[in-house]
């Protein structure tokens, strides 16, 4: 009996017969109506003209003067209102149900609307942002001015790509603000959810590790060091055994707190107003304002497990 060789053509065409068969591709496959799916590259370039916007003269054209300024935002405002609403719109489909194209007019039709009511909101988010950038300058010795802060910290690109996420969360996008947060957890390892609701003044120093759960609220003037999480423990399933998803999972921190680095903040609980959480500590029960929640020191010739949680 003859042996048949199998070329690579041949291993080429049989793989790629295996791919394109749909039980293959089922689970990773675009949406039902085949609408073209939000572009990652996209979304980085609005990401960087709307930092231009927010913070003009750090980045994009640094030659800017007050006479050109309205000229130089009028025209970014423009691109990125046009380059929003097509993502915007791809997005909306993703999630869409429709069996075809001509059965769903919803996208089209609410991006624009979308889209500018996110633009309309740039102001506040500047405003908001401005708060970020003096806490991370006042909680820092180290930082020479505000504009070596916006130019050089983790925290304000993350803050920044989360705030614009958040904003377009709370106008209902799905999925596009997910890819902007994530964008800066893999710049920075700063990782927020943009579901999360987070206040004014907020600073994360140095930043790396950090995690912040979707259902999290935190206060004004907050400040958390590298390595915190902000996250949940275990949650119940349902009588099927999958995972109950929408309900409160991550922490609440009040106005004016600081968690050291490293430490571990579990489940719906509250931390209360003021309280300091010291580092490599896990709190997993509320605390009362003012709490201070330190490891115990050790005693000679032993380690401490920890203390008051």
């Amino acid at each position: 009996m003859e042996n048949k060789t199998i070329t690579q053509q041949e291993i080429l065409q049989k793989a790629t017969k295996a791919l394109a068969e749909s039980d293959s591709y089922r689970m990773v496959y675009m949406p039902t109506h085949e609408h073209v799916m939000p572009s990652t590259d996209m979304l980085s370039r609005i990401v960087d003209k709307l930092r231009e916007v927010i913070f003009p003269g750090f980045f994009g054209n640094s030659s800017l003067n007050t006479h050109t300024i309205n000229y130089y935002i009028g025209v970014n405002i423009d691109v990125i209102y046009r380059m929003l609403e097509v993502q915007i719109q791809r997005g909306i489909c993703f999630e869409c149900r429709a069996v075809n194209k001509q059965q769903c007019d919803k996208c089209e039709k609410d991006a624009p609307q979308i889209a500018a009511a996110f633009i309309s909101a740039l102001p506040r988010l500047r405003k908001i942002l401005a708060t970020d950038v003096e806490a991370a300058y006042d909680g820092d010795p180290a930082a020479k001015s505000f504009g070596e802060v916006i130019f050089s910290y983790p925290s304000i690109r993350a803050l920044s790509n989360y705030r614009i996420a958040h904003e377009l969360h709370k106008l209902g996008v799905p999925l596009i603000p997910r890819i902007i947060t994530e964008m800066a957890h893999s710049e920075t390892g700063i990782d927020i959810h943009p579901a999360a609701e987070i206040g004014e003044y907020f600073t994360i120093d140095h930043g790396t590790g950090v995690v912040i759960g979707e259902t999290c609220k935190i206060g004004s003037g907050v400040k958390l060091y590298q390595g915190v999480t902000l996250g949940a423990r275990s949650f119940p399933s349902d009588e099927n055994g999958n995972p109950i998803k929408g309900i409160k999972r991550h922490p609440n921190v009040e106005d004016n707190v600081i968690i050291y680095s490293n430490a571990t903040v579990l489940g719906p609980i509250t931390i209360g107003k003021g309280s300091v959480i010291g580092g490599n500590i896990w709190v997993t029960q509320d605390l009362s304002p003012g709490s201070k929640v330190v490891q115990q020191r050790p005693r000679a010739g032993r380690y401490s497990d920890g203390a008051g949680i």
